[in-house]
């Protein structure tokens, strides 16, 4: 199956956020909800099982000057296992423009045993934009081992690279499940906050969690792994990410010192 979809605000006279084009196929359905402060919600509804292996899945999301967008998912995404030798493929290419923000906060990603599934973001965000960008993945549905996922997250930051991350786990990526990437951890994911007004804070680790400033520019990396979908989600609300990172039960937060 291939599916394209469009979505592109505008910032009106009056200061509001409209919609110059709302537009997409099955299984990449796009429905408006009421938004309260000016900006507009929008959720992606999946209007066919997957994505199944064999599927070509393309979003592209424009946010004009001044606009504010919001970004969720009616329900998680199950990657499937299709033909046999196909992969799945889901590709998201957003533009955040000066003064304009976009919020990106999609339900988990599920890798389900035999799927093969490349997750590929392109984002460019001008000087001045907001982002705040979440990727979440779930090793596999209860009781079974994941398949081949693999997720790539491309950021630019006026012009120039803000973040590079990739992630591949499943029985062809050798070593994922080891201490160097998930120590076993069923699930993973990281949320990338671009915010002009947000005060830098330093590098920090806390229990399965940790904060990393990027070096391009306004922007903070927190990334998490946990022992199902329920914690990581905590770790990875955008208000509490931005709060703290202390460690569940008691644990103290350290700071990163670098040498050198």
């Amino acid at each position: 199956m291939r599916a394209t979809a469009r979505l592109v605000a505008r910032r009106d006279r009056h200061g509001r956020t409209v919609l110059a084009d709302l537009r997409g196929e099955s299984p990449l359905l796009l429905r408006q909800v009421p938004a309260p402060g000016g900006g507009v919600t929008v959720y992606v509804v999946g209007g066919a099982a997957g994505p199944l292996a064999g599927d070509d899945l393309r979003l592209d999301v424009e946010v004009g000057p001044g606009a504010v967008v919001r970004v969720h998912t009616v329900a998680a995404s199950i990657a499937l296992p299709g033909r046999p030798g196909a992969v799945s493929r889901m590709l998201v290419r957003a533009t955040i423009a000066e003064r304009a923000a976009l919020y990106w906060l999609p339900e988990q990603l599920v890798a389900a045993a035999g799927c093969a599934h490349v997750a590929d973001a392109r984002v460019d965000v001008a000087d001045g934009g907001t982002l705040h960008w979440r990727d979440e993945l779930v090793c596999g549905r209860h009781g079974e081992p994941p398949g081949d996922v693999e997720i790539n997250t491309w950021v630019d930051l006026a012009g120039r690279p803000l973040l590079r991350q990739s992630l591949t786990v499943g029985p062809n990526a050798p070593g994922w499940a080891g201490p160097a990437v998930l120590a076993g951890a069923p699930a993973t994911g990281s949320l990338l906050i671009v915010d002009p007004n947000r005060p830098a804070e330093p590098p920090a680790v806390c229990g399965t969690r940790a904060r990393l400033p990027l070096a391009g520019g306004p922007a903070t990396l927190w990334s998490a792994t946990a022992p199902d979908a329920h914690t990581l989600r905590e770790y990875l609300e955008p208000d509490n990410a931005l709060d703290t990172i202390a460690a569940s039960g008691g644990g103290e937060e350290r700071e990163v010192v670098r040498v050198g």
